[in-house]
């Protein structure tokens, strides 16, 4: 392990409420809660103001509306937050070449690569620069934690919260762990914690004083010496910049089970050109197949089919698909479907897959893609608002949906650096309203005035 807290953790607080508040000023300083809103809706994220009332991430959405039932509830906007995410990791490549990105919100960054610190106080200068940085380009806030490995990097964060930094100095590690919980430590999930409570061990200190053999019997070789080396606060496990991507996938769960054999086949083709269209994405092909399908009593079935060779075909992979579907009984209703691809690789072999039907087949997916199937296109699709999306309107300028139902939708028209907005009900086909995509953030309030995050600095992501 190092010698110096050069190891740094930044987690960004309640992300994607944040961004949410940051975007809609209406919403600053009150609880936002942001997930699905169907019935079997989770939380993705909460404001600080919603977790005062026991709301948190996971959460079925209907609890969360049970005991915050005046929060403002929105669809989560990824694609705005991979946006202002990745303005985030450009910050971090700034300060050095080695950062590892855990998800949209969340990264380890050696600042030894660069030289950019080589002990506690040129660390922490580091850290403190990167808060300010990343508030002045995003408006949003990030907890940092700081020390000589990643695993005590990430509880640093986490004793941060919300925006805050946190030095863990070396030669501190054993009597800072002792006491915390064994679910602090990375790879004490629910299970693992569960069957070491029920062996008397529930703190980090009382996991190094059952020893590495007792450990080992408990949990397996692997899994014992593992855990035994981390109560004794020893990780050497390296930042790595680039973490290789396994798959490629999409999913959808469903507020009601679907019965209809042909509308699942119709579900299962939408999710396969889908995640062709994310495979395109990242400049990657794959070999095999996968189709996960969780029927009404929440058993979950995969099945998959490997090709000759890597494809980004959307018609190969719907076909392989459609096939996969084919051994599976849909008799008692599907809640969940998910179409993915993995055996990854950067390059295709079109030419080995004699099932593509014509030289234009990809020129007409495209076309679906943008257009939907030609029989979808004669009867236009009632048009869908989900709550907090942007919107503009002809008149009254851009605004964010706050709810639709009944042929009616109502929008509050505001922006980043606007004051909150008045608020219009329209009509759900009022030919002047339009989906738009969103408006960049601002990191100061007009008039120069900076705000510090979305809920007056009290908003952290729950781990």
């Amino acid at each position: 392990m190092r010698a110096a807290p050069t190891i740094l953790h930044l987690d960004m607080d309640a992300f994607f409420a944040s961004v949410e508040q940051a975007s809609k000023p209406s919403l600053r300083g009150k609880a936002v809660i942001v997930g699905g809103l169907g019935p079997r809706g989770v939380v993705a994220t909460c404001s600080y103001e919603a977790r005062v009332f026991g709301v948190h991430s996971a959460m079925p959405m209907a609890q969360a509306r049970r005991l915050a039932p005046n929060a403002a509830y929105l669809v989560p906007r990824f694609g705005f937050y991979r946006t202002i995410s990745e303005q985030v990791m450009e910050l971090l490549r700034a300060l050095s070449p080695l950062v590892e990105p855990l998800s949209l919100d969340e990264a380890f960054v050696d600042l030894e690569a660069r030289g950019v610190a080589w002990d506690e106080p040129s660390a922490r200068l580091a850290g403190a620069r990167l808060r300010t940085d990343i508030r002045a380009v995003t408006g949003l806030t990030g907890s940092v934690g700081l020390a000589a490995s990643k695993m005590l990097a990430k509880i640093a964060s986490e004793q941060a919260k919300p925006d805050g930094l946190v030095v863990i100095e070396p030669g501190s590690e054993r009597a800072l762990l002792a006491p915390l919980p064994v679910r602090t430590l990375p790879g004490v999930g629910p299970a693992t914690g569960d069957h070491l409570r029920r062996a008397g061990i529930h703190t980090v200190d009382e996991l190094a004083e059952a020893g590495e053999d007792e450990l080992v019997r408990l949990l397996g070789r692997a899994h014992g010496h593992a855990l035994y080396a981390m109560a004794l606060a020893h990780d050497e496990r390296p930042v790595v910049a680039e973490r290789e991507t396994k798959s490629v996938s999409v999913e959808d769960t469903y507020d009601v089970d679907i019965h209809d054999r042909t509308r699942v086949g119709l579900e299962v083709q939408r999710l396969a050109e889908r995640c062709v269209r994310r495979l395109r994405g990242a400049g990657l092909s794959g070999r095999t197949i996968v189709l996960k399908v969780r029927r009404y009593d929440f058993s979950t079935l995969t099945r998959s089919e490997t090709l000759r060779g890597p494809t980004d075909d959307p018609t190969v992979v719907r076909e392989a698909a459609a096939r996969l579907l084919e051994a599976v009984d849909t008799t008692g209703g599907v809640r969940l479907l998910g179409v993915g691809v993995s055996g990854l690789a950067d390059y295709t072999q079109e030419d080995l897959f004699a099932q593509v039907a014509g030289e234009h087949a990809e020129e007409l997916d495209e076309e679906r893609e943008d257009d939907g199937p030609a029989e979808e296109q004669r009867v236009p699709a009632e048009r869908h608002w989900p709550a907090g999306h942007d919107v503009r309107h002809a008149e009254y300028g851009h605004g964010w949906v706050q709810g639709s139902g009944l042929g009616r939708v109502t929008v509050r028209f505001e922006t980043p650096d606007s004051g909150p907005g008045r608020v219009r009900t329209f009509r759900t086909d009022d030919p002047g309203l339009e989906a738009v995509e969103p408006l960049p953030l601002v990191g100061r309030r007009p008039g120069g005035g900076e705000w510090a995050s979305a809920s007056g600095g009290q908003a952290g992501e729950q781990g």
